[in-house]
C-alpha cells in the first residue's frame, strides 16, 4: 500500500516551469550582484531572462558572452580542485558525509546522491524503532526500548504509536509495516472503552493520524470509519457552557470532564488546535457540527480581546475568559499562533479571519517578545510571566522552535521564496522571513550548545553579561523527549528557501540523535535524561512522536522532489500528520465575524 499523492489534488507544476525557475536561481547565484562572478542578485538588480524583452542590445550580448566564458574557466578551476581534493581524501581513507565519524553508519555514503543516501539512513532509524517495538510491546501505547516493555494508558490500546506513525510509513514507501498497521486498526483498534482522555493529545494524534492515513492511502474508509467513530466521542469536550471545550473526555460515554489542575481551566493552546482535524472531518462526511464546534472556539477566545494578539495560555471552559495572564509561545501557548496560520492556509485562503488574527499575533510578538541575547545577538522569544505589561523572562521552550517555520509559511504561503517575492512581497512578508532565518540559527544553536549536539527542553538567554555565554542550560531543563520542532522549521525553511544550511544541519541533528540516542542491540531510540552528559543519560522511552514527526521531517528535509507533500497543497497539523487542502463551497462557509475594532478596541 505505498503512499502516492490522491489523484483528485490538482498539479498545477509543470516541468518546463520547473527547469525555468531552477536556471534562473542558479544563474541568480553564479552571477551575482553587478556582474560579479559569485554571490547572491543584489535585491534592487533587474529580473534576469523571464521579465526582460526578448531582444539584447549587441554591446549586451558582448557583455553576456564575457561573462559567460568567465563562469566557465572559474566552474572548470573548482572542478579541477574539488577532484583533487576527493581523490586525496579516498587516499587517506576520510569520511566527508556519513557518520561513521560520530558513532558508525550502516553504509559509507559515497554515492552521487548524498542526500538520498542520508533520507535512506532515516528511513532505517524508523526501521530500527519500529521493529523494535514491534517486535516488544505491539499494540501497546507506551513503549519502554531499553527494558523492552510496553504498556497501554487505558484498559485497552489506544493506537498511541500504531495511529501516530502509519502516515510516516506511506510516506516512507514501508509497504510491509503499513498493512500489519492497517491490520491492527481494522480488526483490533477500539475506543469503546470507559477511560478519559485528553482531548487535544487524542484528536492530534489519533485522529489527525487515522485522517491523514485516509489521504495518503488514497481514502481507503478502514481510517475515515475509524476517525468518524473517535470524533464522535471526542466531541463532547465541547458541550461546555462557552464552546471552550474542557481538558478531557470520557470515550466511552462522551463526557467532557474539567483539568484537574489549573483550577479546571483548559490550556489556551490546546483548545485552540482542534480545528484542522474537525474541519477537514466536516469536509469529508459533509457533517457540519464538527465544523461548527471547532471554529466556535475560535470566535470565544478572540472575544476576550487579547493585547496585541497574544493570549494568556489558560482560558475557564465555563465563561470562556481567559485564566491569569501568563504569556509565552511555548507549552500550553504554541499551537494557537500555528493553527491561527494553518486555518487560513487549509481553506486555500478563503478564510481570512484567521489570517488577520495571525498577522495581528506576530505583530505583537515582533513588538513585545522578540529579545536579543548577548554577546553573540541570537534572536530568541521571551515570556511574559507577570501578564502583558509584565517584565520580559529570557527562557525559550524547544517548543517554540515551530515558529520559524511557521512564519515562512506565511510570507510564502508554502511557495518557493523566488516565487513568492516576484508575485507580491511587503514589508510584512520581508520581515517575518527574516526574523524566520534568525529564529532558525537560535534553534540550532540550542543544538550546538550541548555537549551532545541534542537541544534541552527548555534554555535561558543571557541578556546582560557580555562576558557569559549567550545560553544557559539548567539542569532540571537538560532533558531531551526526541522533540520535533527545530527539524520541522528546517524541513520548511529548506523546501522555500533552497539554502543548503538547512539540510546540513538537519544532518547534524540526525548524526546526534544517532550517536547518542540509538541503543547499540538495535531496539530503538530513547529520550536523554540530559543532553549535557557524555556517556549520554538514557531514559527508556521512546516517544510516539520521534516516530510520526521528528524521523518523518528528516526524511521529508532530505526528499529532492518537492511535490511529494508539496507544502501549496498539503497542510501539516501539530503532530505532523498532512491534510489536503480544500475549499470551503458549497457545504461550508466562515460562521463568525470579527467586530469592528477602534484603537485595537473591538466595539
Amino acid at each position: 500500500m505505498s503512499f502516492r499523492v490522491p489523484q483528485n489534488i490538482p498539479d498545477l507544476s509543470t516541468s518546463a516551469r520547473s527547469l525555468e525557475d531552477y536556471v534562473y536561481s542558479k544563474t541568480s547565484e553564479i552571477l551575482g550582484s553587478n556582474g560579479s562572478t559569485f554571490g547572491t542578485r543584489a535585491k534592487d538588480e533587474l529580473p534576469m531572462f523571464k521579465d526582460k524583452p526578448i531582444g539584447a542590445s549587441y554591446s549586451e550580448q558582448r557583455s553576456k558572452n564575457r561573462r559567460r566564458a568567465l563562469v566557465c574557466i572559474v566552474a572548470l578551476l573548482i572542478g579541477i580542485v574539488f577532484f583533487s581534493y576527493r581523490v586525496s581524501s579516498d587516499k587517506n581513507g576520510e569520511n566527508t558525509t556519513g557518520v561513521g565519524n560520530s558513532g558508525g553508519a550502516w553504509f559509507s555514503l559515497r554515492g552521487k546522491n548524498v542526500w538520498k543516501e542520508r533520507q535512506e539512513m532515516v528511513r532505517q532509524a524508523f526501521l530500527e524503532s519500529w521493529n523494535g517495538y514491534e517486535q516488544h510491546a505491539f499494540g501497546k501505547d507506551i513503549y519502554a526500548p531499553i527494558s523492552k516493555s510496553g504498556k497501554n494508558m487505558g484498559p485497552d490500546g489506544l493506537g498511541w504509536i500504531i495511529v501516530d506513525c502509519i502516515d510516516t510509513m506511506m510516506i516512507m514507501k514501508l509497504d510491509d509495516q503499513v498493512k500489519v498497521a492497517r491490520d491492527w486498526i481494522a480488526n483490533n483498534l477500539t475506543y469503546d472503552m470507559d477511560y478519559s482522555v485528553n482531548t487535544f493529545e487524542t484528536t492530534i494524534r489519533m485522529l489527525g493520524g487515522l485522517l491523514s492515513a485516509h489521504f495518503l492511502s488514497n481514502y481507503d474508509d478502514v481510517y475515515l470509519e475509524k476517525a468518524v467513530d473517535l470524533a464522535n466521542r471526542l466531541i463532547g469536550a465541547f458541550d461546555t457552557p462557552s464552546g471552550i471545550p474542557y481538558a478531557s473526555v470520557n470515550l466511552g460515554t462522551s463526557e467532557p470532564k474539567r483539568s484537574h489542575a489549573d483550577q479546571g481551566s483548559s490550556s489556551t493552546a490546546e483548545a485552540a488546535s482542534l480545528q484542522l482535524e474537525f474541519k477537514y472531518l466536516s469536509k469529508l462526511t459533509g457533517e457540519a457540527m464538527y465544523w461548527e464546534k471547532a471554529e466556535k472556539v475560535i470566535e470565544v477566545i478572540d472575544k476576550n480581546n487579547a493585547v496585541d494578539g497574544l493570549v494568556p495560555i489558560f482560558i475557564n471552559a465555563d465563561t470562556g475568559r481567559f485564566h491569569g495572564n501568563q504569556i509565552r509561545l511555548g507549552s500550553r501557548g504554541d499551537s494557537y499562533y500555528e493553527y491561527l496560520l494553518k486555518m487560513y492556509l487549509q481553506t486555500n485562503n478563503q478564510e481570512p479571519v484567521y489570517r488577520n488574527m495571525y498577522d495581528e499575533s506576530m505583530d505583537g510578538v515582533k513588538k513585545r517578545l522578540i529579545q536579543k541575547s548577548k554577546p553573540s545577538g541570537f534572536t530568541f522569544v521571551a515570556e511574559l510571566d507577570n501578564g502583558i505589561d509584565g517584565p520580559l523572562s529570557p527562557k525559550m521552550d524547544h517548543l517554540v522552535c515551530f515558529l520559524p517555520g511557521n512564519l515562512a509559511l506565511g510570507a510564502t504561503e508554502g511557495r518557493p521564496l523566488q516565487v513568492a517575492q516576484r508575485l507580491s512581497w511587503s514589508l510584512r512578508q520581508a520581515s517575518d522571513m527574516k526574523l524566520a532565518r534568525e529564529l532558525t540559527k537560535t534553534c540550532m544553536e540550542m543544538y550546538k550548545v550541548s555537549e551532545t549536539g541534542i537541544a534541552p527542553e527548555i534554555v535561558y538567554f543571557n541578556t546582560e553579561d557580555h562576558n557569559a555565554p549567550d545560553i544557559k542550560i539548567k539542569a532540571m531543563d537538560a532533558h531531551n523527549l526526541q522533540r520535533p520542532e527545530t527539524v520541522e522549521s528546517l524541513f520548511i525553511m529548506w523546501r522555500i528557501t533552497k539554502d543548503p544550511i538547512y539540510r546540513e544541519w538537519g544532518w547534524q541533528i540526525f548524526e546526534a540523535f544517532y550517536k547518542y540516542a540509538r541503543l547499540e542491540d538495535g531496539s530503538g531510540y530513547t529520550s536523554l535524561g540530559n543532553v549535557k552528559k557524555i556517556p549520554a543519560v538514557r531514559r527508556d522511552d521512546m516517544e510516539s512522536f520521534w516516530l510520526a514527526e521528528t524521523l518523518k521531517y528528516l526524511y521529508l528535509l532530505f526528499e529532492d522532489d518537492d511535490s511529494i507533500l508539496d507544502l501549496e497543497k498539503v497542510v501539516f497539523n501539530t503532530e505532523a500528520h498532512p491534510f489536503a487542502k480544500f475549499n470551503m463551497a458549497p457545504l461550508f462557509r466562515t460562521g463568525w465575524a470579527r467586530p469592528l475594532k477602534t484603537n485595537g478596541v473591538a466595539k
